[in-house]
């Protein structure tokens, strides 16, 4: 052992960090050739930590926005009663708003993020249909930008297990996050509300991939709801949206096991700062004459309309990211 007086520098001790604490942890545990053992470790270390980066880094940087969220919302709810509804007469205006400017503010510097076309949604109610991809990050950053830009709220219809996770209630509240069933749609939509939904919900969100296939099956009540609702469809795409993050979703067994389910149990990986820019199609107004089917025809037309026109097929992670870089260095 090393004397109070000793140096780690001195005598056969050798002056090399990692050599040093071969030493020590030899000399504590009285196992030979620990600086093996410990080469090893490291380079196993160097070895995972890009995968460690890319599987670990999107869960640490959702809930730390997440959490930020639900903090505020906390202290908001503690202090709304002396605080101004805004002009909406929404109790909760103020901390939509002051979360609009956090998840834009995120957006801004993640991904340079780009909202065009808003004005094709008209000033009373509307359904927007948008392509999902692998997380619903994109329409967070067009709920927040259009309420900054717009001042509108945009409400969303979201799958039956958002409303099983743990500690989000508060979350799920002030936001007006749906579940269905249609009667609600049509009743919220007669209200003057905004309302968005994906009709290839959380299986386009993990299984579609970087060719931007749409995949509704025959779901065609988003259809209905507008018909009955009597209000017009606003397509919605968001350009790199499978490039920021990709699943593991081409993995069959994996396929198999969420219709079984009905889970998102397929691992992500990515999160990387890609350009995302969501585009606003026109309009296609309500017709009385026209069938469910024929209106949900419509809409994946014109939502595969904006994925060829604003999409390089196949998607590419490098180029969306050479994207950014290039609009960053216009915007310096």
């Amino acid at each position: 052992m090393i004397g109070s007086n000793e140096s780690s520098t001195e005598g056969a001790v050798p002056t090399s960090y990692l050599t040093f604490l071969a030493y020590l942890l030899g000399e504590w545990t009285g196992v030979e050739r620990t600086e093996d053992f410990l080469s090893y470790g490291v380079y196993l270390s160097w070895v995972l930590f890009p995968l460690a980066i890319v599987f670990i880094f999107p869960l640490v940087i959702f809930f730390c926005c997440f959490n930020t969220s639900l903090l505020l919302l906390h202290i908001y709810k503690r202090r709304k009663n002396g605080l101004n509804e805004g002009h909406s007469g929404d109790v909760w205006y103020g901390a939509k708003e002051m979360l609009a400017h956090l998840w834009d503010g995120h957006g801004r510097i993640w991904h340079g993020y780009e909202l065009h076309g808003d004005e094709n949604i008209p000033e009373g109610p509307a359904l927007i249909v948008f392509y999902h991809g692998a997380s619903p990050i994109d329409y967070l950053y067009f709920m927040a930008r259009l309420l900054i830009r717009r001042k509108r709220y945009c409400h969303v219809v979201a799958d039956h297990f958002v409303f099983r996770l743990p500690g989000i209630k508060m979350f799920i509240e002030v936001f007006g996050v749906m579940h269905g069933p249609k009667e609600v749609c049509v009743s919220a939509l007669k209200k003057d509300y905004l309302l968005a939904i994906s009709p290839g919900g959380v299986r386009e969100a993990l299984f579609s991939d970087e060719t931007y296939t749409i995949m509704w099956g025959n779901r065609k009540g988003f259809a209905q709801v507008a018909i009955d609702a009597k209000v017009p469809i606003i397509p919605m795409f968001t350009q790199n949206v499978r490039e920021g993050i990709r699943t593991l979703g081409g993995i069959k067994i994996l396929r198999k096991l969420y219709e079984r389910i009905r889970l998102p149990i397929v691992p992500m990986y990515g999160w990387f700062p890609v350009k995302l820019r969501t585009f606003i199609g026109e309009p296609i107004p309500y017709d009385p004459n026209v069938t469910a089917e024929e209106l949900t025809a419509k809409t994946k037309a014109a939502l595969q309309v904006l994925i060829a026109k604003h999409q390089k097929i196949p998607g590419n992670i490098l180029r969306a990211l050479m994207e950014r870089f290039q609009t960053r260095q216009k915007e310096d």
